[in-house]
């Protein structure tokens, strides 16, 4: 029994280990004939541009999507290669005969390059003995040649046409499968070489021609199909730069950085190349900035150079390509143009060199590296804090080379609107040193221009600066780093007690704490998050409870301790439902809810109001305990709440505020007096 299980898997694993050794396009040939199965034998589905003639092999996603560089496809079906219809029978049963090279041509369709063989004379060549590939035009890349050139070859057939025949040849039999990504063939015009790319999306091409219909077999050799008609090359990228005029100011900019060596270095690279015109569009105070810049400069360029030679007609959906920096272009196309993150800058594409291949660019493609502060601010969705910064007069640390990390909140902050452009504020959102999110730790001291330390805060989801919280990947620039976060941060200023006494909302809790003995323990160099019960929630309570629990210090240090978390917790850090744990032992419920933070379902009313040792939440309602149960309270009060409550000046003010509370003062004197 168990032999017998073992042969399936085996036979899985092996068919499995088949299909991972086959090429990418052999993988969507094989996804294309499953797809056509069912119109019978040997039938391919393709996806056919609509408007157009032209088709591609599709890949699952591709199936699905329907459409090919944002325009909708139709599903068509035709042969697959090496097979023919028969009259009467359902799909393509029988193989193509196989014929010489010459005749196979005019079997699958290249009926202009076989005319042109003929008269070339290659024809006698190809029908002869020997072993060659074929890369032919389709009839259409003929004819879409400009028509000088066209004329030019077919007036002299026995040179111009010939070589240019001939380069489209190889001296030996190549299958897709032994078309290699990045490698060259030597052709049979003075074995100039042929650039080949196997694109991992199923795509091959020659020169940036693509393969159509691949590995026709022929008695001496194989036919590829391609959609244009390929042209000599014998420059290196550098060499097309060094002689094309729109790109004199590139050549300027590639000499000062010193990449001579690196653009006709053996490889495979993609340059991005920026006409003049790209650098005229830049403001000529940032390209001076750049140009005398040697480390921004490098930085520039390598952001125009891709790792890899990428032909646009490899790409027909958005794919991110690593730069020589290891920034990440988005590289996509919109019908027939190729697009550079999003926008359709390439004016001219498929320039062909020895090493890689040219697209001419009509903007520059500047990268954070080299960009000041106030770049990256205005190009990003801080736009408006940027304004701030300039406004309150701090432009110059935001476009000179100090190394400074700014915290700039989002355009989504001011959306009820911008306030006025505090410089001192400002300048605590401005940090020495040029930082990276990712190396911050918790309890970590930022110093600001302001000379205030801010702390760091590291929660299980979130990175916040005091109150405010990281909201977006960092923009390190070429002296400072952005970070974008959710709002403006509130710099602390004093102890927990401190902003409870200068906040006149809390009178009643201050006079609670005092008289619980809790002042010394909130005012320690601690952690604490602090549920604090404003005025309103002590009148909100019932008068007979109420001079309960002023008449207990016990029951009154126990209910505010239960008031008081054992950590900082910023509203930033609050996603799914958090337990902290409090002074007073049991733990609290904190979530958000429609961006408001809840205590025990309790909203709060105002968040992250930051001292040096906490953040202070304001309530509208006093929190009970689990085991809070009234009955159980002693009415004698502790020694230390009498002696502070014989010295609370603020006593009488406070119960002539709040009425409701005024029996209970008078009880608690009442028993002083006693």
């Amino acid at each position: 029994m168990r032999a017998g299980l073992l042969v399936p898997l085996a036979l899985a694993a092996w068919v499995s280990l088949a299909w991972a050794a086959r090429t990418p396009f052999q993988q969507i040939l094989q996804h294309s004939r499953l797809r056509g199965r069912h119109q019978g034998p040997n039938v391919c589905a393709v996806l056919k541009v609509t408007g157009s003639n032209r088709k591609y092999l599709p890949n699952c996603k591709l199936w699905y999507q329907r459409k090919i560089c944002g325009k909708s496809t139709v599903i068509a079906y035709e042969c697959c290669p090496g097979y023919e219809e028969v009259p009467g029978e359902k799909g393509c049963p029988a193989a193509l005969p196989l014929a010489n090279l010459y005749d196979t041509l005019g079997i699958v369709g290249a009926s202009t390059t076989q005319l042109y063989s003929a008269s070339s004379n290659l024809s006698a060549e190809i029908t002869g003995p020997g072993s060659f590939t074929i890369f032919a035009p389709t009839n259409e890349a003929w004819a879409s040649l400009p028509a000088e050139m066209l004329d030019s070859l077919v007036s002299n057939v026995n040179i111009e046409l010939l070589n240019a025949l001939r380069y489209h040849m190889v001296n030996k039999r190549v299958l897709t499968d032994e078309l290699k990504h990045g490698t060259t063939l030597p052709s049979m015009y003075q074995n100039i070489d042929i650039q080949i790319h196997h694109y991992p999306n199923g795509i091959v091409t020659v020169n940036c021609a693509r393969l159509l219909k691949a590995d026709h077999h022929a008695t001496n050799g194989v036919v590829h199909l391609i959609d244009k008609v390929i042209s000599t090359t014998t420059n290196s990228i550098y060499q097309i730069v060094e002689l094309e005029e729109s790109l004199e100011n590139l050549r300027t900019a590639v000499a000062a950085a010193g990449l001579n060596n690196l653009l006709e270095s053996d490889g495979q690279f993609t340059l991005l190349a920026p006409t003049n015109e790209a650098f005229e569009k830049i403001p000529q105070e940032t390209l001076n900035r750049i140009l005398g810049d040697p480390e921004a400069l490098k930085d520039l360029l390598n952001n125009h150079i891709l790792k890899t030679a990428m032909c646009a007609e490899a790409i027909i959906a958005g794919l991110s390509m690593e730069t020589l920096d290891g920034n990440l272009l988005e590289v996509g196309c919109n019908g027939e143009e190729l697009t550079i993150n999003g926008r359709p800058i390439i004016a001219n594409k498929d320039v062909i060199a020895t090493n890689g291949v040219v697209h001419f660019v009509n903007e520059l493609l500047i990268p954070d590296s080299a960009k000041t502060l106030l770049e990256l601010g205005q190009e990003s969705e801080v736009s408006t804090a940027m304004d701030l910064f300039r406004q309150a007069g701090l432009n110059s640390h935001l476009t000179g080379n100090e190394q400074l990390t700014v915290l700039a909140p989002t355009n989504a902050f001011f959306k009820d609107g911008i306030p006025p452009a505090d410089r001192n504020l400002l300048r605590d959102h401005i940090i020495k040193g040029q930082l990276s999110s990712k190396y911050l730790y918790h309890g970590q001291k930022l110093p600001t221009l302001g000379g205030k330390d801010l702390r760091v805060f590291v929660y299980r989801n979130n990175l916040c600066i005091e109150n405010a919280c990281i909201a977006a990947h960092d923009k390190r620039g070429r002296f400072g780093t952005l970070f974008t976060v959710e709002k403006m941060l509130t710099p602390p200023v004093g102890t927990v007690m401190d902003v409870l006494k200068a906040d006149n909302r809390f009178s009643t809790l201050v006079a609670a704490i005092q008289s619980a003995g809790l002042t010394e323990t909130l005012n320690r160099p601690s952690s604490f998050t602090v549920f604090a019960p404003t005025n309103e929630a002590f009148q909100a309570m019932p008068q007979g409870e109420l001079n309960k629990l002023m008449g207990n210090a016990r029951e009154l240090a126990n209910i505010l301790k239960y008031h008081v978390g054992e950590e900082i917790l910023v509203s930033g850090a609050v996603g799914a439902v958090i337990r902290l744990k409090t002074l007073q032992g049991d733990k609290l419920e904190i979530s958000s809810k429609n961006h408001v933070i809840h205590i025990n379902k309790t909203p709060v009313s105002e968040a992250d109001i930051m001292a040096t040792n906490g953040v202070i939440y304001a309530l509208n309602t006093v929190l009970q305990p689990p085991a809070f149960n009234p009955h159980e309270r002693s009415d004698e009060p502790a020694d230390p709440a009498l002696e502070i409550f014989k010295h609370a000046s603020a006593l009488s003010k406070i119960s002539q505020r709040n009425p409701q509370l005024d029996s209970a003062y008078a009880r608690l004197l009442g028993r002083m007096k006693h």
